[in-house]
């Protein structure tokens, strides 16, 4: 039969039509080919296979075991949120790792291996897809190099920058042979370009968190955003005149979303440095702590919110800005939500950067710390209210025994404490949210169908113990020994305890580390960094490192004199924060405030109300008998669905949960082989939609794995 005159079905046209324009609808719902899922860091997905009926038939359909560790080895951590391209899911290790996996049968394709033999793994939360025809490309970065691998093979591709990497140390003010700027967070696609962040130590010293953009082919450096202004630029007038000479931080680390129609690029920025004190940074410091809405294609500023002015609570923007579509007065309105540390929530126009709700400047306590003034008034949205507790009383005390009580109440009556924004203090200061309160990197799930966003929290109060940093870390002699002593707790005793002790699940101990790394090792990750610590490349001096390493490896006998440098053109006096990111516990260990410590909340940005919040986690020691789970700890977030249904894993309980995403009632819960410490993807393969994960490592196998689950067949 001849076909010439044969008319093409509609159907078939439509779908033509959508394959000519590069992605076919049913593709752009059934793959998960970006961090967070899409450019708008929504972390949602269209499918629906997997629902409140049959969710409690999901099985572990694949595991993939990673194999860059050998058995025996500390098991490691993975913060990678896997995504999928054409039926390939690309993963990174805790070690850096990054694997190319068959997504329906969990073979591998190929491995590449990110990092030399030695050099130590930071935290890395995925990689970044790009392609033009058949050029398809990973966009990575490990240790202090941007990385593009050919995604069919897994090879570094020679044309970009030098040999297939760009040194992200080149181009941040400073001398790039003594910092290290590292990613965290993959960066994002614009047309030809990637555009980053970075990772910074927050410590005096520390460079500026430049934003940059480079092309996607070459590796060339197209544009940067000074995010600590330089002369004639937006926002100067904030800092003192020659601030953007030395001040550091202000580094987009958790993350950013962009809007490709409108070709605009939203970032959530952090802090200046150092956290706790600015007496070197009057001003309310743009851009730190903003929401910063820039042009995609060229850097240049559209606009700007600061969330907090002036920043002494180490109130990073700590996840990434979340494309939401909010109806406002009867109208459409396309809008950022931006959660933050200290528990709220902005809603912002994405074209001007206005509020949504009335916000009210309040005035907040003054510092008494010499030489620092802190911003007068701090930003208060009068809605969405807050989503974790910012105030607590005598009466939010735990009770686990009299002696314990007693201990906490006494502290508690001892400190300062004056609500919110409470400045740090020399008699110690409670913080309520602190600095690993409210929302986290996981960020927000978005649900474009209800317009509810759901959202993580932390409840966990800090005791912040502020001293004078000249005067509290003064040797007691010259040994190497003593000096390492002393810049070790001044540079890692908040994290790691100046007992060494660590924090369990958080920071690792440090006790007989001589027994489990070689020095060299040790010294690379102080450079460098490891996991969730910054490298300290040009913060501490040569002379430091080695005193540092003759302190850890108990080198008593070494004499011979370190001099003490200083690295801030400050003269004043410096004060330092000697127990950031430590829970405030009783005597005995517990919880000083009473829980739920994590939550799980549905806000509908429609009304600008909560319809439902539930604790997240168990603590069985910590539970009443038939009481609400406790909550614990975590810092990555959720993921929501068309099939009705709210992922989310991340605690130490181990476990993955499925909830209603209407009522908030869990739904189905497996238990994980180790820890799972990052964001959850779903993808569907020729009908079958999956569930992926990372998992943290075990004993067994200490490289971590990524999991898979479906319905049974």
């Amino acid at each position: 039969m001849a076909n010439g005159n044969l008319k093409a079905p509609k159907a078939i046209v439509i779908c033509v039509s959508l394959l000519a324009l590069g992605c076919s609808k049913n593709e752009s719902e059934s793959t998960w080919s970006a961090y967070k899922a899409d450019d708008k860091s929504t972390s949602y997905s269209a499918l629906d296979q997997i629902n409140a009926s049959n969710v409690n038939q999901l099985e572990n359909a694949w595991t993939f075991q990673m194999h860059d560790l050998e058995e025996g080895d500390q098991p490691v951590s993975s913060q990678a949120n896997p995504i999928i391209v054409d039926g390939v899911m690309y993963a990174n290790s805790g070690k850096q790792t990054v694997y190319a996996i068959n997504a329906a049968t969990g073979e591998e394709i190929w491995s590449f291996k990110a990092l030399e033999e030695g050099l130590p793994s930071a935290a890395s939360r995925g990689v970044t897809y790009w392609k033009e025809g058949d050029d398809k490309r990973i966009l990575y970065s490990a240790g202090n190099s941007l990385l593009a691998i050919d995604a069919k093979t897994g090879k570094l591709i020679p044309s970009f920058g030098e040999n297939g990497k760009v040194n992200l140390n080149v181009g941040v003010r400073d001398d790039p042979d003594k910092i290290s700027v590292t990613l965290t967070t993959p960066g994002r696609i614009f047309n030809d370009l990637i555009i980053i962040g970075s990772r910074l130590p927050d410590f005096y010293g520390s460079p500026p968190g430049y934003i940059r953009a480079y092309n996607c082919k070459t590796g060339k450096l197209e544009w940067t955003f000074h995010t600590i202004p330089h002369p004639g630029e937006p926002g100067y007038e904030t800092w003192p005149p020659d601030a953007y000479k030395y001040a550091g931080g202000v580094n987009c680390w958790a993350g950013m979303s962009i809007d490709k129609e409108r070709g605009m690029v939203y970032l959530a920025l952090g802090s200046p440095s150092f956290d706790y004190y600015g007496a070197d940074r009057k001003g309310e410091n743009l851009f730190g702590n903003c929401v910063l809405a820039l042009d995609a294609a060229t850097g240049h500023y559209k606009w700007h919110f600061q969330t907090v002015h002036h920043d002494l609570w180490d109130y990073d923007l700590a996840a990434p800005p979340t494309l939401v579509t909010v109806t406002k007065d009867g109208k459409k309105v396309d809008a950022v939500s931006q959660t933050t540390k200290h528990g709220f929530v902005f809603v912002l126009d994405r074209d001007t950067g206005e509020s949504l709700y009335p916000i009210e400047e309040r005035a907040v306590p003054a510092s008494n710390l010499p030489g620092e003034e802190a911003w007068p008034t701090q930003p208060f949205p009068t809605a969405p209210k807050a989503f974790v507790k910012q105030f607590m009383t005598e009466n939010d005390l735990n009770h686990f025994s009299d002696e314990d009580h007693k201990a906490i109440l006494e502290k508690f009556r001892s400190v300062r404490y004056e609500g919110l924004f409470t400045p740090p203090d020399l008699k110690g200061t409670l913080s309520l949210p602190a600095t690993r309160g409210g929302a986290n990197w996981g960020g927000s799930a978005y649900d474009p169908n209800t317009n509810y966003l759901y959202i993580r929290g932390n409840n966990l109060p800090e005791i912040q113990t502020i001293v004078d940093a000249d005067e509290f870390f003064k040797a007691r002699n010259n040994s190497v020994y003593e000096q390492g002593r002393v810049k070790y707790e001044q540079h890692c005793g908040a994290c790691h305890g100046v007992d060494r002790k660590g924090i369990a699940n958080t920071f690792p101990s440090l006790i007989d580390l001589k027994d489990r790394y070689e020095e060299k090792l040790t010294l690379e990750k102080i450079r460098m960094g490891s996991g969730k610590m910054p490298g300290f490349k040009g913060i501490i001096s040569t002379a430091e490192e080695n005193a540092i390493i003759a302190f850890l490896y108990d080198k008593k006998d070494q004499g011979i004199e370190v001099p003490q440098e200083t690295h801030s053109t400050f003269s004043g006096s410096r004060y330092a924060n000697i127990t950031a990111y430590r829970t405030w516990s009783d005597p005995s260990g517990n919880p000083s405030m009473k829980g739920p410590y994590n939550t799980l909340s549905a806000l509908n940005l429609e009304t600008g109300e909560y319809e439902w919040q539930i604790p997240v986690g168990n603590d069985p020691k910590l539970q009443e008998e038939n009481g609400p789970y406790t909550g614990l700890l975590a810092r990555s977030g959720p993921v929501v669905t068309a099939g009705g249904l709210v992922f989310i894993s991340g605690a130490d309980d181990k476990k993955i949960w499925a909830f209603d995403k209407k009522t908030g009632e869990m739904v189905w819960e497996k238990e994980l082989p180790a820890a799972n410490n990052a964001n959850i993807s779903t993808y569907s393969i020729d009908g079958k939609q999956y569930i992926a994960l990372s998992v943290g490592g075990t004993k067994d196998n200490p490289s971590g794995s990524i999991m898979t689950f479906a319905l049974q067949e």
